[in-house]
Order: structure tokens, then sequence, then C-alpha cells
């Protein structure tokens, strides 16, 4: 398949940096996310790479080969697009075909190519529908068979989920990543969800504002946040802000009448400084664990029963912390709640990274 290495990459439009001095490597056979809020400029990055955006600025490179000027149709990459792009006219074969045809593909070979792509994506028997009478799920993976059929060395996903119901999402996100593993083909997948990418993702890059601000694997990125962006993007979680008294062995924050000790994902918070704190909801435990732990206590706001846990806000010292619990720990409203947060899920970042 194909190496993708991506130098100082910059797409301005007008007075717009869509893309911002991008540097990065997409392995051989790997499955890689541009994750990042609408207008980040992660559409613009995977475009770029197809060769439906020429950068204002840097290179792109497949394997060895300097791609930059090329146009789409010489890179051999295959694209889904969030809204299917099926031809309604055509049925499913002829949608499916469509690449091969104008590729002039004897019409004997095509059958065969079009059949075993319908196979892939679990389609086969329906080459005579029209994309109306199938479903989203289904018409998404005509989208993707259609592109799978033309044998692209790079298969690029954009926000290929996004139009459909959640249940469904979360099937066709398994049915991409385990098809993705069987071919082993150079995937580059764009979205703004945060579950979805860290369930199909080798790693990740998010992007911000166009500059790419951290790459990694799913749990590096979610456990070690490079900075209070990431940290609060990538799940839930609440963020506080007080002065650093100690970084040794560990960074030890006072945010008014609370004391916490923490990890520094940086390795660049100095004592003295004011400085930002994230813990998750699913970093709190009701008891008190073996290891070492803040300890908070609060008085319960408000509860939600949520399925597999039960989502608890408590006021401590003013400041509003979102705790889940186990679904049968039912705290009253208006009584009191401790907590423990183990130092190692108590996320320290400097204030003035973001």
């Amino acid at each position: 398949m194909v190496e993708i290495i991506l130098k100082n990459l910059t797409k301005r439009f007008g007075d717009v940096t869509a893309a911002d001095n991008i540097n990065l490597t997409i392995n051989d056979g790997e499955f890689f996310t541009l994750l990042g809020p609408s207008g980040c400029g992660k559409t613009t990055t995977m475009r770029m790479i197809a060769g439906l955006e020429f950068p204002t600025e840097g290179q792109v490179f497949f394997d060895d080969k300097d791609v930059t000027q090329l146009p789409s149709y010489e890179r051999n990459t295959g694209m889904v697009f969030q809204n299917y792009a099926l031809w309604p006219h055509m049925k499913v074969f002829e949608n499916v075909a469509y690449g091969l045809n104008v590729r002039k593909v004897p019409q004997n070979e095509i059958k065969e190519r079009v059949k075993e792509a319908l196979e892939q994506v679990k389609l086969g028997g329906m080459e005579d529908r029209f994309p109306t009478q199938l479903s989203g799920g289904q018409q998404q993976r005509v989208a993707l068979a259609r592109v799978l059929v033309i044998n692209p060395a790079v298969l690029l996903l954009d926000e290929p989920l996004s139009n459909l119901d959640a249940k469904l999402r979360v099937q066709m996100r398994e049915e991409i990543k385990d098809l993705q593993k069987r071919l082993g083909i150079t995937t580059i997948y764009v979205t703004h969800d945060q579950e979805e990418a860290m369930s199909v993702s080798d790693r990740i890059a998010i992007q911000n504002h166009g500059r790419v601000m951290q790459i990694g694997d799913p749990l590096g990125i979610y456990n070690v946040p490079q900075n209070v962006f990431i940290a609060t993007f990538m799940g839930r979680g609440t963020l506080l802000e007080g002065d650093v008294t100690s970084i040794d062995p560990d960074v030890s924050m006072k945010i008014g009448n609370i004391e916490l000790t923490g990890n520094d994902s940086t390795g660049n918070i100095k004592a003295g400084d004011r400085a930002s704190c994230i813990i998750r909801p699913d970093s709190y435990e009701v008891k008190q664990p073996d290891v070492p732990s803040n300890v908070m206590e609060g008085l319960v706001e408000w509860t939600s029963f949520i399925g597999p846990y039960t989502e608890v806000r408590i006021d401590v010292d003013g400041n509003k912390i979102l705790v889940d619990v186990p679904p049968e720990f039912t705290p009253e409203v208006g009584g009191t709640l401790k907590v423990y947060i183990p130092y190692k899920d108590t996320i320290m970042l400097p204030l003035d990274v973001n």
C-alpha cells in the first residue's frame, strides 16, 4: 500500500488559513483519523491528500513520490463522502461499476470485481436495487464498495457515518474497521466525533484552527493530553484553575480551599504558576482506592440515571463538579457526597497553552 508524508502543508483561502504548516506521517496500512471540531481544517487536509485541493505551501508524498501537484485521478485514492453521492437513476451494480467503466475495464472483469466488492460490504444479491430502495446504512456500503472496486492505494473517508442513526453508526464503524484490517489498506478518516475516532483509529491527529495539536494512539491522547483544548475536547471533564504550590514529586495545586495533586502532561508547569486541572467524571471513586488519591466532598445538586452509571453534579467550595457513580449508588439531592480521584487521573496543564 502507501505511506503518506505531509511536509509543511498549508492551505489558505484568502485571509483564512484552513491548514497551517502540517507535518505528519501516516504509516502504510494504518487507520489514521483527523479529528477536530467543525472548521478546524481536517476536511481541507484530506482534500489536499486526495488531490481535490492544492496546497498554498508544502508537499504531499506517497511513499517517496511527490504528488503535490498531481490531480486526484493520478493518485490512486478512493474517497467516500458524507452524503454518499450515489447516482439515483443507476442501480447498485451500475453505481459500483461506474469507476471501472470510466477506466474502460473489460465487462467480464467488471462483473467479477463488482460482485467481490459487494460481498466485501455484505451487499451481495442487491445489485438490481436502486439507491432509494436501500436504507442509509446500505447506501453507505454501496458508496464504500464503489471506492473499493477500483483497488485504491489509499482509502479516504470524510464524515462517512454522520447521516446515520446512533445504533447504525456503531455497527458501521465496526464493519469499516474490520474491512480495513482485512484489506490492509492505508486509511484516513475524518470525523468530529471523539468516541468514533477512538474506537476505529490506530492513531489520531487532533486539529484546531488549522493546526495539528497532538498526534498519538487513542489511549495516549486521552490519558496524556498536551493542552487544555485537547483535554476538554476528548471526552467529558471538569476544568478547574488554581495556583501551583509544588511540583515535586507531583504537581500540587490550590483552588480556593481545595488542594489537589496530579500529573503534569507536558512537563512545563512550574511552582507559582497559574495552571489548569482537568478531571474526567469516570475517574472518581466513591470508596477509598488503594492508590494515592485526592479527596473532595460537596453538596449534591443534581443526579441523572444514564444506564451504566449515574451522573451527579456536586458543589465543592463553589466549583461545579461532574461525577459518574455506579448505577446502584443513589446519592440524594441536598445531601453530601465524598469522592476520591487518584493522582494519576488528575490531569494538570499549563493555563496559557490552549
